[in-house]
């Protein structure tokens, strides 16, 4: 039990520096911000949980969040602890490129010079358009990823039986809580 509680301190510090990422909400189709929570009834104490993040947003705290949202929904429906059952997190990577700046697309007009002195060589020249490497490429090679993370969670009352693996979802609650970015 303390192993769980130290994980989920962690958890929670380490969401609340990102503050550009997919909030926690619910997922709206065509909607303003991309991702969120999403979930589909089985049975009476059983949900297919989901939660999709934008290209901001790391496999953490994507998981993270899933895992708020089943102890939500355990306690929505009146129940204590859950177990999560076949769950994975998926990762889509794209890659693609972008046209490089050059100083010569903006600059033909005007030619930056800088003199340095290295006492080796003596004085030297630089100019962005020499064989500088920083400009030598002429296009930059950008790859994304975008997590989601779905379970199936099977939630129960009454207290956890020993030997079983299962969060207690007030546990949860409490443990994340104050690290959830809620849409502004």
């Amino acid at each position: 039990m303390i192993g769980r509680r130290t994980l989920l301190i962690a958890l929670g510090l380490g969401l609340s520096a990102c503050a550009t990422q997919t909030p926690y909400q619910p997922e709206i189709p065509g909607g303003r911000v991309h991702g969120g929570y999403s979930e589909v009834r089985l049975s009476t104490n059983r949900f297919q949980v989901t939660f999709d993040g934008n290209t901001l947003t790391s496999r953490e705290r994507v998981e993270a969040y899933l895992l708020f949202r089943a102890a939500e929904l355990t306690v929505q429906n009146g129940f204590d602890w859950f177990r999560m059952e076949d769950r994975s997190t998926q990762r889509d990577r794209q890659t693609y490129e972008e046209p490089r700046y050059h100083p010569s697309h903006d600059y033909s007009h005007w030619r930056p010079n800088w003199r340095y002195y290295r006492r080796q060589h003596g004085w030297r020249n630089w100019d962005p358009y020499g064989r500088d490497p920083f400009w030598a490429d002429d296009r930059t090679i950008i790859t994304v990823e975008e997590f989601e993370a779905h379970a199936q969670i099977v939630m129960f009352r009454a207290p956890i039986p020993a030997g079983v693996t299962a969060f207690n979802a007030r546990t949860v609650i409490d443990g994340l809580g104050s690290s959830i970015e809620r849409p502004q």
